[in-house]
């Protein structure tokens, strides 16, 4: 079988950062799926999942009830290896594009305050594996170490 594209990225020169991950076409439309890689794999300690958890919940309900992208949101979920999330948006986008939508929405996590929107047993199917605290904790630190002076190294993959 072929490695799918992800296994294709050599996560050992990958830093924490916005990438492009593919293009896909659906119909009429383009699907752009980003790479919000949050930690350095294979280098720093992955993501907790109360904290992933946490974040999944409150980008999720950022990104649907924003006022530009709400409708183009398709999916935003966190990466099996817990460094980071993707992204999946209706449209041909470049890393480039987003980086104000994902600065605003880590902004939004970072000074979150009151109950976690659908922390709750009714609508969630782990309700108590959340962590705010912490979430906000690794929100802030990916503004201040990658998001706020983001460059080229942080929006384009590395070669292999």
């Amino acid at each position: 079988m072929e490695k799918i594209t992800s296994f294709t990225i050599n996560h050992l020169e990958l830093l924490p950062g916005i990438y492009v991950s593919r293009k896909d076409q659906a119909g009429d439309a383009v699907i752009t799926t980003f790479d919000l890689r949050m930690t350095r794999p294979n280098f720093e300690p992955v993501i907790n999942t109360g904290e992933l958890h946490t974040i999944e919940h409150l980008g999720a309900t950022f990104l649907r009830n924003h006022e530009t992208f709400g409708s183009k949101i398709l999916y935003f979920g966190p990466m099996g290896c817990r460094t980071g999330f993707y992204l999946l948006l209706s449209g041909d986008y470049s890393s480039r594009d987003i980086v104000s939508l994902v600065t605003e929405m880590y902004e939004f996590i970072r000074d979150f305050e009151g109950e976690v929107p659908g922390a709750a047993p009714r609508d969630c199917g782990n309700y108590l594996d959340m962590n705010l605290g912490m979430a906000k904790y690794m929100a802030g630190r990916y503004l201040d170490q990658v998001l706020y002076g983001i460059d080229d190294k942080n929006l384009i993959y590395p070669e292999n």
